[in-house]
């Protein structure tokens, strides 16, 4: 039965790997060299590449700083409608990343208090910032999601240890809790960053999809299917690979080689 049911698990992983590369093969094949090679050296593309790496690492250190406090406290807490506010945070992981975006877009221009934040403190509707808000409503329950088993799967006595030989609640978390998950939180960076850095619907709805202002790379490759020009936008879409599919390598060869510690 042990085997038979290894075959089915084998079949299953042979097909989801047949299944990613021949999408990524065919991409490969589609795009000639020459095309790649003037994507590379195109203006527009480079300034896509550095705009896309900017506003994914702004937000995802954001949602670092939010989610880690955050999951911590839906994994030790205990308080009045906690699996409310569980599935409060999930929703931004239900929702198609349009509608995300949409509902964004309709609070900074049809809301008293949004359109004071948007004209009065920081412009998001069609701006960069409206990037990184977007990104960050997209991973930062990404994050917490990740970040709550991570701290789920820390034995609590660790802390209550720290606590017993004179430390706080907060000495002990940054001390014990902290470091102990410090694999986990890196692995969740990087997950959320790879997530970051391939937005396209949130984006697009709030910040819009302006050449040389909110053109990352995901809107790039849009707006290039838009004019037709299909050998661009696969060779975008090759772009966005390198940067991904290396970053996800490192990460798991970090996380099991125990090169983090």
């Amino acid at each position: 039965m042990l085997s038979i049911f290894k075959l089915i698990a084998g079949g299953c992983l042979a097909f989801l790997s047949f299944f990613v590369s021949i999408i990524v093969v065919s991409a490969c094949l589609f795009t000639s060299p020459l095309a790649l090679a003037s994507a590379l050296s195109s203006e527009e593309v480079k300034f896509a590449v550095f705009l896309s790496l900017i506003t994914a690492t702004v937000s995802t250190l954001i949602a670092l700083v939010v989610a880690i406090p955050a999951a911590y406290a839906l994994s030790r807490a205990s308080f009045p409608g906690k699996g409310l506010v569980d599935a409060v945070i999930n929703i931004p992981i239900a929702l198609p990343p349009v509608a995300l975006g949409t509902a964004l877009l309709i609070f900074f221009t049809n809301t008293p208090l949004g359109i004071y934040i948007n004209n009065s403190i920081i412009r998001f509707v069609f701006e960069v910032p409206g990037i990184i808000l977007a990104q960050f409503g997209v991973v930062s329950a990404l994050s917490v999601r990740l970040l709550k088993s991570v701290f789920d799967g820390i034995d609590p006595r660790y802390g209550k240890i720290a606590r017993t030989l004179g430390h706080t609640e907060l000495q002990s978390f940054f001390r014990v809790t902290l470091p102990l998950a410090k694999s986990g939180i890196f692995g969740a960076a990087i997950l959320a960053w790879a997530r970051a850095l391939g937005e396209f619907g949130a984006t697009v709805t709030l910040a819009g999809a302006t050449r040389f202002k909110t053109e990352t790379l995901s809107i790039a490759m849009f707006l290039n299917l838009a004019i037709a020009d299909i050998e661009k936008a696969m060779a975008v879409i090759l772009i966005l690979l390198a940067l991904t599919v290396p970053t996800l390598l490192i990460t798991r060869k970090a996380l099991y080689k125990g090169y983090v510690p």
